[in-house]
C-alpha cells in the first residue's frame, strides 16, 4: 500500500497573537480586583499597574488615555473607602514579611517607597516593626544568616574559611560590618538569641 505524498509546502499559521483589551471602565475593575485577589499592593502600585494598560489600549485602539486614567482614580477611590486598598495595613504587613526574609530597615524603607507607600505610612510600619522586634537590623541579619547558612549556620569545618565571604555576603544584603560581625562571629545559633536580646539599642535609618 502506497504512503500518502510528502509536502514541503508551508505549514499552517498558528493563532495570531492576540493585543491588548480596550480598556473599558468594567475591563480596568476586572484587571484590578484579579490583581488584588492575588497581591498585597498599594494605591500608587495598583494605579501603575492599571496605568501601563491604559497606555497599551491607547496606542492600540486609539482609546483617550486620560479618560482611562480618570477611570483609575475613581475606581482608587471607591476601593479606599471599601478597605480594599490600604496603604498603613500593606506597610505593616509588607515591612514585616520583609524582615523575616532578612532585609534591613532601610532596605524596607527602600522597597516600600518603590511601591508608591507614602512616607508617613512607611514611617509608621517601621515604628510598629520596632515594637515587634526591637532589633530589627539584627533580627534581619540572622533570619539571611540563617536561609543561606552563613556563619553559625555553615558546617563548622568551613567557617574559618568562609568567615570573610560570609561578611561580604552580609554586607551587600546591606548591613553595617558590626551588625553583620555579630552575627557570622557568634558561636552558636543558640548564642544568637543571647545577642538578639542584648540588641536592643533604637535603630538608625
Amino acid at each position: 500500500m502506497e504512503s500518502p505524498p510528502r509536502t514541503n509546502g508551508p505549514k499552517p499559521a498558528g493563532r495570531a497573537r492576540r493585543g491588548p483589551k480596550k480598556v473599558t471602565p468594567q475591563h480596568l475593575e476586572n484587571v484590578a480586583l484579579h490583581y488584588l485577589a492575588r497581591f498585597a499592593t498599594s494605591a500608587e502600585n495598583l494605579r501603575r499597574v492599571l496605568a501601563r494598560r491604559v497606555e497599551k489600549s491607547a496606542r492600540h485602539h486609539g482609546t483617550d488615555p486620560d479618560e482611562g486614567l480618570a477611570w483609575i482614580e475613581d475606581l482608587i477611590k471607591r476601593y479606599r473607602r471599601a478597605g480594599l486598598l490600604d496603604d498603613g495595613a500593606f506597610a505593616e504587613a509588607r515591612a514585616a514579611d520583609l524582615l523575616r526574609r532578612g532585609v534591613p530597615v532601610r532596605g524596607i524603607r527602600f522597597r516600600l517607597a518603590q511601591k508608591g507607600v507614602g512616607g508617613a505610612d512607611i514611617d509608621k510600619a517601621l515604628d510598629v516593626l520596632v515594637e515587634d522586634q526591637p532589633a530589627p537590623d539584627l533580627a534581619a541579619a540572622v533570619s539571611l544568616a540563617r536561609r543561606r547558612r552563613l556563619g553559625p549556620f555553615s558546617p563548622a569545618a568551613v567557617r574559618a574559611e568562609r568567615r570573610e565571604k560570609d561578611l561580604a555576603a552580609l554586607a551587600r544584603a546591606g548591613f553595617d560590618y558590626d551588625t553583620a560581625r555579630r552575627v557570622i562571629d557568634a558561636e552558636t545559633p543558640d548564642d544568637l538569641e543571647a545577642i538578639m536580646a542584648e540588641g536592643r539599642a533604637a535603630p538608625t535609618w
